[in-house]
């Protein structure tokens, strides 16, 4: 049984379904993040570029829908299997900080125990997403688990956590790839360096809201670390990521029909940069949950070079 009343997050959204949902699955799904959808479509995305990037030299097959499917279906599950377990290990952390003080476990509203079986349930979720993926997908996808691990510790022993969760949350594109591709080739690893520095500006973004709170409890960040150059660093961190999107495209050969698309997508990513004001919270969020756009127009130029194959 909860130990405490349900509880809004500071971060969720004003009014969402989880906020009618009946009282006893309200803390987990608050746990999972239900709340915030945003990170569900953080971690799908790279699976649908990843996809569309492996098509564009053959064309989308029949089994495609399928496959996306069930990368959506993996990311609901494994996003709220990580930020459970995020929680676990930072539910004396989050209690200290303001935007995550009522978070469930911080708030007791979920025991430990409770989480961890939570964690194992959406766990099994992913499990059989997974077990539906070719061998060589399989096994890509396994090689995560050290990286969904080790994530939760990173910013008690890095300035970079953000480098850390851009190794991890973009793993589905190399998944995504393998899926289709039965393998790997140079695009594929392109475009994994290319959302690794797209993760790291939206989350040094994201960070940007506990600055203060951060170096109260002693967790380390990239927007701590880099300070009053959190801006130029942005623009570095952007501008490789939209250079390296480019040479992926390249390389695997795509139409001229990308160009337009990514045109769309380049303008929408550097306008973050644009409109953000890093010092105002509220900003920093609204610039953040942009992504889901930016990530969507990437993989969409990725698209439309695949359905002209």
């Amino acid at each position: 049984m909860s130990r405490a009343e349900d509880r809004r997050v500071a971060d969720s959204l004003p009014t969402s379904w989880v906020d009618r949902a009946p009282k006893p699955v309200r803390p987990y799904l608050r746990l999972a993040r239900y709340d915030r959808p945003v990170g569900f479509w953080l971690l799908a995305i790279p699976c649908f570029q990843g996809l569309a990037l492996a098509r564009v030299d053959t064309g989308f097959q029949p089994a495609d829908l399928w496959y996306l499917f069930l990368f959506a279906l993996g990311a609901i599950a494994m996003r709220g299997a990580g930020c459970t377990y995020n929680d676990i290990v930072d539910r004396d952390l989050d209690a200290q900080v303001a935007r995550t003080a009522d978070r469930p476990l911080a708030a007791g509203t979920v025991s430990v125990r409770q989480a961890w079986a939570f964690l194992v349930a959406q766990s099994l979720v992913g499990l059989f997403v997974l077990v539906q993926l070719p061998p060589v997908a399989i096994l890509t996808g396994l090689g995560a688990l050290a990286l969904v691990a080790a994530y939760p510790f990173m910013k008690r022993i890095t300035w970079w956590p953000q480098a850390w969760l851009g190794l991890t949350f973009n793993w589905g594109i190399l998944v995504a790839f393998a899926t289709a591709a039965h393998g790997f080739a140079p695009e594929a690893f392109l475009l994994y360096a290319s959302a690794f520095f797209w993760t790291i500006g939206y989350d040094t973004i994201y960070a940007c809201q506990d600055i203060e709170d951060d170096a109260l409890v002693g967790v380390k960040s990239s927007a701590r670390a880099l300070g009053e150059r959190i801006l130029p660093g942005l623009w570095v961190f952007y501008a490789l990521s939209a250079m390296l999107a480019a040479a992926a495209a390249v390389v695997a050969g795509a139409a001229l029909i990308f160009a337009p698309v990514f045109a769309l997508y380049a303008a929408h990513l550097f306008g973050q940069l644009m409109r953000v004001r890093l010092k105002d919270g509220a900003s920093c969020l609204a610039v953040f949950k942009s992504n889901r756009t930016t990530g969507l127009l990437l993989a969409l130029a990725f698209a439309a070079a695949a359905a002209v194959s």
